[in-house]
């Protein structure tokens, strides 16, 4: 079994997952980064039986294949433990990809997705950091270099983390809180 999830309350939460293959429902893991009021950051993170094979892209990508799975709970499993913190709080995702495959894991259960609360840091990173558009963009491994973070890249840990860490360093360049940053306030 994964590590115990950290308790809240949280000023939101990001999330980042990894895929097995092409198919955004192979989540093969999933990585938070719950931020506190006080900007201090707690990282969680599991890997999951995607319970089907792996592409060698994928393999290659972030290194994850079936020896770091095996045991891993499947997605149904962790949904569950998952549901009432996520519920909880505002969830950041760094594009869209991460509702995308979290949506397609409730879908392969034949379930519709929890009705999460979503924010996306690439468009909060377009608001603080306009000149980088057509200038190398708001990727990770673009703001890694730019923002100086530290991270493994893949890793939906540190993916996650970084994404808290982009919103954070843009709410300090703008002075602009996280729901005005959102375009919601």
């Amino acid at each position: 079994m994964s590590l115990p999830l950290p308790e809240g309350p949280f000023r939101f939460i990001a999330l980042d997952v990894e895929t097995a293959a092409s198919d955004s429902a192979s989540i093969c893991q999933i990585g938070l980064a719950c931020v506190r009021a006080d900007a201090t950051i707690e990282t969680w993170v599991s890997f999951v039986d995607p319970c089907c094979a792996f592409s060698r892209f994928n393999t290659a990508l972030h290194g994850i294949g079936p020896a770091q799975v095996r045991g891993a709970p499947a997605f149904a499993q962790l949904a569950a433990r998952l549901e009432p913190l996520l519920g909880a709080h505002l969830l950041i995702q760094h594009s869209g990809f991460d509702k995308r495959a979290i949506a397609g894991a409730y879908a392969a259960l034949g379930r519709l997705p929890p009705q999460w609360r979503w924010g996306d840091s690439v468009r909060i990173a377009r608001r603080a950091w306009p000149e980088f558009t057509g200038n190398g963009g708001h990727g990770l491994a673009h703001l890694k270099t730019q923002l100086n973070l530290r991270f493994t890249h893949h890793d939906a840990g540190e993916d996650a983390r970084a994404a808290a860490e982009v919103v954070l360093q843009a709410e300090g360049r703008t002075g602009l809180a996280l729901e005005a940053l959102l375009g919601k306030g």
